[in-house]
């Protein structure tokens, strides 16, 4: 069965699934080709950008991102996720290893540990959510882009600060309030006691102004096997955003590190 999933490929050689964060979509990533060489698999996550699919959760939404590399003609790939999709990356390295070759989370989390917390967590969500759905979504973007964690957003050009914002803004108020409540940190099971049994190798990406979730990967450095972790100094929550030339930089080497990475380009 077809998964009706909107997906950008771009590029050619070895397979990389970008996942985009939340308000995000495959636009998010473009460009990105320029600095990788390798075929970039770009997907609308549900309830964004043109996959109207509404979101049904994490693991639903692994699945059938898992079914639509298959279709594409990509069992195996190396993984990129940021933020939401960060989240969603790893419940897909964890729910399918033999798939993932390698796992870049760039200012991700793997959830939050109590049952309280999540509680707690999934009641802001649905306040957001209910807030979308009442006021709008030019509303919520102006709302959402003035959260502390998206400060280091208000020093970019105009143009970028614009480009971001025309980005959130084309998304349906149904699509972001299902992602909301069934992908937000807490509707998410917490996978911390599930990070010793990655197995391939891990990237994990922060900026130091986000700290958050430098404090975040401080600690997943910890659990995960092969993990490296590199900060960007300066950089906020976006660091493909913020400093587009030095991620993909530093994404590419990784990529290239890797097992057959040296082929990519054939």
């Amino acid at each position: 069965m077809s998964i009706s999933m909107f997906r950008r490929i771009k590029g050619e050689g070895e397979p990389v699934l970008l996942l985009h964060g939340f308000t995000g979509s495959s636009s998010t990533w473009e460009g990105m080709d320029a600095s990788l060489p390798f075929q970039l698999v770009m997907p609308d996550l549900a309830g964004h950008g043109r996959t109207t699919r509404l979101s049904q959760g994490l693991e639903a939404e692994a699945e059938a991102v898992k079914k639509m590399m298959e279709e594409c003609g990509f069992p195996s790939f190396h993984l990129i996720g940021y933020s939401m999709g960060g989240r969603l990356a790893l419940v897909i390295a964890l729910l399918y290893p033999e798939s993932v070759r390698s796992l870049i989370l760039e200012s991700a989390s793997p959830g939050l540990e109590s049952e309280k917390e999540r509680a707690a967590r999934r009641n802001s969500d649905e306040k957001l959510a209910r807030m979308i759905e009442r006021e709008g979504v030019a509303s919520f973007v102006q709302f959402w882009e003035n959260i502390p964690m998206f400060h280091s957003q208000k020093e970019l050009p105009p143009a970028v600060q614009k480009k971001v914002r025309e980005e959130r803004e084309s998304q349906s108020a149904a699509g972001l309030a299902s992602s909301l409540r069934s992908m937000g940190t807490g509707s998410q099971a917490s996978y911390w006691e599930r990070l010793e049994s990655l197995a391939m190798p891990v990237l994990l990406l922060t900026g130091t102004r986000d700290e958050k979730f430098t404090g975040i990967a401080s600690r997943m450095s910890r659990h995960i096997p092969l993990c490296e972790w590199i900060q960007f100094n300066g950089a906020g929550h976006a660091i493909h955003v913020e400093q587009r030339d030095k991620f993909g930089t530093i994404v590419k080497t990784f990529l290239l590190n890797q097992k057959g990475g040296q082929q990519s380009g054939s």
